[in-house]
Parts: structure tokens; sequence; C-alpha cells
């Protein structure tokens, strides 16, 4: 489910720049990005999607919240990490 939620941001926050440009400028491989987008990486490492927040002007704290919502435990730890 959170894999869903990061894929539909990261969608949503790249518009229509293309995969590659976002993947270039984030160091990622487009393959990847493209796993992300798609939620068949549900959890991908905390670099890489610092990385692609970077890329795309996306604040670290809006995915945490919209990727988290669902999931109580994760919004304890960011509040706590916050």
């Amino acid at each position: 489910m959170r894999g869903e939620r990061l894929g539909v941001l990261l969608r949503e926050a790249r518009a229509a720049r293309p995969m590659a440009e976002i993947a270039a400028a984030s160091g990622i491989p487009v393959e990847t990005l493209r796993k992300i987008e798609t939620g068949r990486i549900a959890t991908p490492a905390f670099f890489t999607v610092a990385a692609l927040a970077a890329a795309l002007g996306l604040p670290l704290e809006q995915i945490v919240s919209q990727c988290a919502a669902a999931d109580p435990d994760a919004v304890r730890v960011a509040r706590r990490v916050s």
C-alpha cells in the first residue's frame, strides 16, 4: 500500500517531465524509477527516495506524511525523527 502511494506521489510530482530526466537528475536508473512508480519496489532505500525527492523538489516530510498516512507505526516514527 505505501509503495503504491509513493509511486503515485512521484508520478504526480514528475508530471510531464520525462522519466529519464528525473532518473538522470537523481542518479537513479530509469528502470528503478519505473519500478518504484509502478509499485514493484514497494520499499525503496532511503537514499533512493531522498535523491528522487531532491530531483523532484519534494520535501521528504511530504513524502512521509502522504505515504505513511495509513500506517500508524510509520507516523509515530516520522514524528520522533522530525
